[in-house]
């Protein structure tokens, strides 16, 4: 279906879903509550939390070769029906070729476990690449694994929709789009409008560009997800457990119930993560966007 079918029908009719379901998955942190890194059966364990909660089969991580993510969780992944997204961090030479030796390393045993491999996340929005130099990464990528595994990138939703990304189309099998409405200062009320809007403005540039839907590389949410601590607040998108709720029911499953695939951000709390500092120059505690606690206990209900 084209997205812009869907921005259609919702102008039209917020209740209207199409006849197939889009694909829920999460992301995944490598590391415990501790910071210690995960083990085989930590994945198991994650795996069964995931499935059970919320019916997703799929996740995605961000670098292949932290805490050995790509050794550790292939296995569990195989063993429980989970299929993986690997990541490859890109940024600098050392951790690219670190992460992809980690994938060839298993590449062969598990392809059919492995989804897809992104190189790179928000890198054209941290300027860290052009889309010409991420293209070449790309290529190189694909060159070392086997044809059936999908390559392309993550990257935020405006670097898709302005056309820094174009140069990827026509390479990549496949693109993450990360789309937060939360980042973008929208209230709860607008949050959901934000978030398709962003994905709609993304989703129909790449087809232009690709010339036609049929054409055009697979498509994915990459991230979207909203904190629920409370106070964790940026412009109007207020955390909160409640707010979180509203979010992933309204923006996140609506997405999905109009037949597109999306990641929620993430699986589980990562309380070892220190404070960043956000855009608008204040510490941002990024420790509370699990859908789950460290623990693997569901704060609200993740079936859509």
């Amino acid at each position: 279906m084209r997205f812009s079918t869907v921005a259609a029908a919702l102008a039209a009719s917020p209740a209207l879903v199409s006849a197939a379901k889009g694909s829920q998955g999460f992301s995944l942190g490598t590391k415990l509550a501790s910071g210690a890194c995960k083990t085989q059966q930590d994945y198991a364990d994650d795996f069964d939390a995931i499935k059970s909660n919320s019916g997703a089969t799929i996740v995605r991580g961000y670098a292949a070769s932290d805490c050995d993510m790509a050794k550790n969780s292939l296995p569990a992944a195989k063993s429980k029906g989970f299929k993986v997204v690997l990541g490859i961090w890109p940024d600098v030479e050392e951790s690219f070729n670190k992460d992809l030796k980690a994938i060839t390393d298993v590449a062969q045993e598990y392809a059919s476990t492995i989804y897809a491999v992104t190189v790179g996340s928000e890198t054209l929005y941290r300027g860290n690449f052009t889309g010409e130099t991420l293209k070449e990464k790309i290529n190189t990528v694909k060159s070392q694994l086997p044809s059936d595994i999908k390559v392309g990138t993550a990257d935020s939703w405006n670097k898709f929709a302005d056309g820094t990304g174009d140069a990827l189309i026509g390479t990549a099998d496949i693109l993450l789009v990360n789309a937060f409405a939360f980042w973008q200062g929208a209230s709860k009320d607008n949050a959901t409008h934000v978030y398709l809007d962003d994905m709609f403005q993304a989703i129909t540039h790449i087809e232009k560009v690709a010339g036609g839907a049929d054409k055009a590389p697979e498509v994915w949410t990459g991230e979207t997800g909203w904190p629920t601590a409370v106070g964790t607040d940026y412009g109007q998108a207020e955390g909160g457990l409640e707010n979180a709720e509203h979010f992933y029911q309204n923006g996140f499953c609506s997405l999905l119930d109009y037949g597109f695939n999306a990641f929620y951000f993430e699986a589980f709390d990562e309380p070892w993560k220190p404070k960043s500092i956000g855009d608008n120059g204040k510490a941002a505690d990024e420790t509370t966007w699990g859908a789950m606690t460290a623990d693997r206990k569901t704060k609200y209900s993740l079936k859509c």
